[in-house]
């Protein structure tokens, strides 16, 4: 059986559910208006059935993931979101209706969901301080590779098949799947998990010894189990102590997605067409928001570490700002086609260096060790909630409003996400888990009094 051995190995090998993640969320943009076609439906049915069917699957799958996550392990959901992925791809690809097809993507929802709240929080736990947000940002990488894969896959089997070809661009999803399934039963558990959730200690001891070689491991161990009280869990985690922390983890979601980022990227072909661009054109054109996602990422990742996560955010807001200002004027003066595909990768760009970079990293560290499941799964349910709203009203609201219109709001909504960064968001680069609990006064010590006043009252 395959095994890692290593930091690195382990976090690829987690990451490949971004993967699966970005080409399950984007792939269905090639399939969008063949099925609308197909099973003859209105833009309300297509919006709720078809478009966002997955995407309510991702909010089930985020908020109730770190359940499983805190009480089986993170290694159980990391298999199980493979199979979920494998379902969907097959289920997806054999519908027969409207109604099977929904089931599919729901199921495939599912799994990215759970991946959004396990991925991210199995990464920052096998990572030391240093080098955590580069491997989380590992995630939102595959996210975006899968996203300009699942673009060009599109592309080629659009060009190679005139019948139902939007089964095939559904259905080979179960390659990427079957492979990540094989290779993630080789990931070590959390450590983390390991020592406080099962009380294994020699086990978490020698892993830990394993992954962070370099580092004294008794002192590791000893800040990890000082850092929580087997009294915190769900009951605890709506309470005032942990106000700021939801507070971030929901305000970071919710301007995500109202920045437009998945309408641009669930309905790209569409916004092209309307734009002007020849609809032979458009699943082309739609490659480039791929290829610009994946290159700003990899621009995001080498700063993660160095610029910090508010540096990343304030750079990400101002060229949101610019590029959506920029897409809204398009539309509006008429000056479309080429300047709207130019202004929507450069507000790409500005997500994938940004709140693409940021956001699985930043929710992933804010929380502490014994509620992170609840407080990742809080922020990535923010974050699919709004994604399943949006998506579903996307048709309609594409012919009842201008780009100029839609757009322009988007550009306001990113002004007050820079308002949100300058005044509230703290910066978490170069700081363990256990001393972000200090730093937001949420450490080990300040948990157990509110523990004690809460069984006073």
């Amino acid at each position: 059986m395959f095994k890692t051995k290593s930091i690195l190995l382990s976090s690829i090998v987690a990451a490949v559910a971004g993967f699966l993640f970005g080409f399950d969320t984007i792939v269905i943009s090639g399939a969008d208006q063949p099925i609308q076609k197909l099973w003859q439906m209105s833009d309300l049915f297509h919006g709720t059935f078809i478009m966002s069917m997955a995407l309510w699957g991702t909010v089930i799958g985020a908020l109730f993931g770190g359940i499983p996550s805190d009480k089986f392990g993170r290694k159980k959901v990391l298999v199980w979101i493979g199979v979920l992925y494998l379902l969907s791809a097959l289920g997806s690809a054999f519908a027969t209706s409207p109604y099977l097809f929904s089931i599919a993507r729901f199921i495939g929802g599912l799994g990215v969901g759970a991946s959004s709240v396990a991925v991210p929080v199995y990464i920052s736990e096998i990572t030391p301080a240093h080098n955590r947000g580069k491997l989380v940002a590992l995630y939102q990488f595959n996210i975006v590779f899968g996203i300009l894969i699942a673009y060009l896959s599109n592309y080629w089997i659009g060009q190679a098949f005139e019948v139902d070809a939007w089964r095939w661009m559904l259905g080979v999803e179960a390659v990427p799947a079957g492979i990540y399934l094989l290779l993630v039963t080789g990931v070590p558990e959390s450590p983390r998990w390991l020592l406080l959730k099962e009380n294994q200690v020699e086990k978490a001891r020698a892993l830990l010894s394993q992954l962070n070689p370099k580092e004294n491991i008794e002192k590791m161990i000893t800040e990890i189990k000082n850092s929580v009280s087997k009294d915190a869990g769900a009951d605890t985690f709506f309470s005032k102590r942990f106000r700021f922390p939801i507070m971030l983890a929901f305000l970071l979601a919710f301007f995500n997605q109202w920045s437009g980022i998945n309408f641009v990227l669930y309905y790209a072909p569409r916004i092209f067409s309307q734009a002007g661009i020849a609809a032979g054109d458009v699943l082309g054109a739609s490659i480039s928001l791929g290829v610009v996602n994946l290159l700003f990422t990899l621009l995001g990742m080498y700063l993660i570490d160095r610029a910090g996560r508010k540096s990343l955010m304030y750079i990400g807001s101002f060229g949101y700002i610019a590029s959506l200002s920029g897409v809204a004027w398009a539309f509006y003066s008429g000056a479309e086609g080429v300047f709207v595909v130019i202004f929507v990768c450069a507000f790409i760009a500005s997500h994938a260096i940004g709140q693409g970079a940021v956001i699985w990293v930043f929710i992933s560290e804010i929380f502490p060790n014994a509620i992170r499941d609840y407080g990742m799964s809080l922020g990535s349910g923010t974050h699919w909630v709004f994604a399943a709203i949006i998506t579903l009203i996307t048709p309609t609201v594409l012919s009842a409003f201008t780009g100029a219109q839609i757009f322009s709001f988007f550009a306001f909504m990113m002004v007050l996400q820079l308002l949100f960064v300058w005044k509230v968001m703290p910066e978490t680069k170069n700081i363990t888990l256990e001393e972000m609990e200090v730093k937001l006064g949420i450490s080990r010590e300040a948990l157990e009094e509110l523990v004690d006043e809460e069984r006073l009252e």
